[in-house]
């Protein structure tokens, strides 16, 4: 794929501090849906969990470099970037040596902006995706931090809202103090059941809310999207005729739609 070496990638951020809220699925699929449409797209697993490493393929146990290095020195960006069988789609893996990271960094100066400061050295990627782990922590907050913007899963549940005022004003907060430049790009709704009367509330609450900011685009709740990660894969490697992988496609779609008339 030809690419612009010098370019400089757009950063998404995919955070929420609650977990089995489709986070990790969203920041897979999306990455590898952009890949679908010539996009070429590094995602980073911020999580020491390593779900999305291990959900594109990657054998997180086997790792010799991995985000770890990266960040505290050890390596260069590039010599972390491993190139996946889904064409277009590269990865910055982690394991649990990623548990540690933010109490090393948490005495230096600057430590909201390590992950910045690494991802600043990567050209050659339209965007940059970064799956963050389920805390406020500050492997989120440099996150938020090195990115352009945030994408917010929200679960279908009763739930749904609580949690998010905070994460709402971490983002303020981030914006404010570090990164001027930060918004959100949208909320997606995930585990949509249109049968339950309860997604139909969550959802109609959430869009009275948050009007335009949310998606269009709702992720279903779909057993072949449940089963994809097992098998190292992306939903489009694992079942590209699924409503799971219809769903990402769209969203993949109303997401660049919304670049272009950023522009």
């Amino acid at each position: 794929m030809m690419t612009d070496q010098g370019k400089i990638p757009k950063i998404i951020c995919i955070a929420n501090q609650k977990g089995g809220v489709g986070k990790t699925t969203t920041a897979v699929n999306l990455a590898a849906a952009l890949s679908t449409f010539g996009k070429r797209v590094l995602l980073v697993d911020c999580d020491a969990q390593g779900n999305a490493s291990s959900g594109t393929g990657i054998d997180t146990k086997e790792l010799s470099v991995h985000l770890y290095h990266a960040l505290i020195g050890e390596a260069e960006p590039q010599e972390v970037i491993h190139t996946t069988k889904f064409n277009g789609l590269d990865v910055i893996p982690s394991n649990r040596h990623l548990v540690g990271i933010e109490m090393e960094i948490a005495g230096i100066e600057g430590r909201e902006r390590v992950l910045s400061n690494m991802l600043r050295k990567i050209r050659g990627h339209d965007f940059c995706i970064l799956d963050c782990p389920p805390s406020l922590g500050l492997m989120t907050i440099n996150a938020l931090t090195a990115a352009n913007s945030v994408i917010i899963p929200l679960q279908c549940e009763y739930y749904a809202l609580e949690g998010l005022s905070q994460l709402v004003q971490t983002i303020r907060a981030v914006k404010h103090n570090f990164n001027p430049q930060l918004h959100i790009e949208g909320l997606l709704l995930t585990m949509y059941d249109g049968r339950m009367r309860l997604t139909f509330h969550v959802a109609r609450e959430v869009r009275t809310h948050f009007r335009d900011t949310v998606y269009r685009t709702t992720i279903p709740r779909n057993v072949r999207l449940s089963e994809s990660p097992s098998h190292g894969k992306p939903i489009f490697a694992y079942d590209p005729r699924s409503k799971g992988a219809e769903a990402y496609l769209a969203l993949a779609r109303e997401f660049l739609g919304r670049q272009r008339t950023k522009k």
